[in-house]
């Protein structure tokens, strides 16, 4: 201590040891995300894409259920099925229709 006291202290590089130790939290952070907290996420992920964005009422689901509570027939069923497949408008090779 009696060192820095004659040689003036510190100095202004002791400013950078605040954005070493920003830069570690950061990267230690952003290495978890990707890593281990990646797991906890997934299933949710997975649920969100299997059942759209409003869960058990996406239309697929709603759709499926219908079938299999025996309220519409299979033709009905694919038929609807491919509506919501469908992306939205109509494209052909030379573009937008």
């Amino acid at each position: 201590m009696n060192t820095l006291a004659r040689s003036g202290g510190p100095g202004p590089w002791i400013l950078l040891l605040p954005v070493i130790w920003a830069a570690a939290v950061v990267g230690v952070v952003t290495v978890l995300r990707r890593t281990v907290w990646r797991g906890r996420r997934g299933p949710r992920r997975a649920h969100a894409a299997q059942h759209g964005p409003l869960g058990e009422r996406a239309p697929v689901a709603l759709l499926g259920r219908r079938f299999a509570a025996g309220e519409i027939d299979e033709e009905e069923y694919w038929r609807r099925l491919s509506v919501l497949d469908e992306p939205y408008g109509r494209y052909d090779k030379g573009g937008a229709a």
